[in-house]
């Protein structure tokens, strides 16, 4: 309990990040640990965009309300991801040490998720500040749907998460119906 009520401190402190990538804008690649299902997990953007679109969703932190629910939303919806040839890949920079957990628990290991180093978050501009400018150490709530091709093809940023699931993929769906 206590770490939520830091998590929510801290997220009411922080102030957004002042600006995600914009469509058509280059999707910075990369590799991340992470997890799947509880085990450990190479996350590799370059790789899963072989397959298909990705949809790279950024949360605060693991463990904490909002995030639950919305990775548990994204896990009911995977199989409407997978049959528009999609990938899903969560990230976030807040309680990484319990990724592990928290892809059995609430990701129902059905997809990956992983620890975006401050590189990752400054690469997707996802990094939330502190009033006094310094890292926070959590990520914004964006969801961004990356091309094949390392484009951002979408990108949706709101704190609340219960958009983020039908918004991407209502994208991915515009995006495959021009591939067709």
């Amino acid at each position: 309990m206590r770490h939520v009520l830091a998590a929510a401190l801290i997220l009411t402190a922080a102030m957004p990040a002042l600006a995600e990538l914009k469509p058509g804008a280059a999707a910075p690649t990369f590799t991340a640990q992470g997890a799947v299902a509880g085990q450990a997990f190479n996350v590799d953007l370059k790789a899963a965009l072989k397959k298909g679109p990705v949809v790279l969703y950024f949360f605060p932190a693991a463990f904490t309300p909002g995030c639950n629910a919305e990775a548990h939303a994204f896990a009911e919806a995977i199989d409407a991801f997978k049959a528009q040839g999609a990938t899903v890949i969560g990230m976030t920079a807040g309680n990484t040490d319990q990724i592990a957990k928290f892809s059995s628990a609430y990701c129902a290991g059905k997809f990956p998720v992983a620890a975006a180093t401050p590189a990752v978050a400054a690469g997707y501009d996802v990094a939330l500040k502190r009033p006094d400018g310094s890292a926070s150490g959590y990520t914004s709530r964006t969801s961004y749907v990356i091309t094949p091709d390392d484009r951002i093809y979408f990108v949706y940023s709101d704190a609340n998460a219960a958009e983020h699931v039908a918004k991407t993929l209502d994208a991915v769906k515009r995006y495959r119906a021009t591939r067709r």
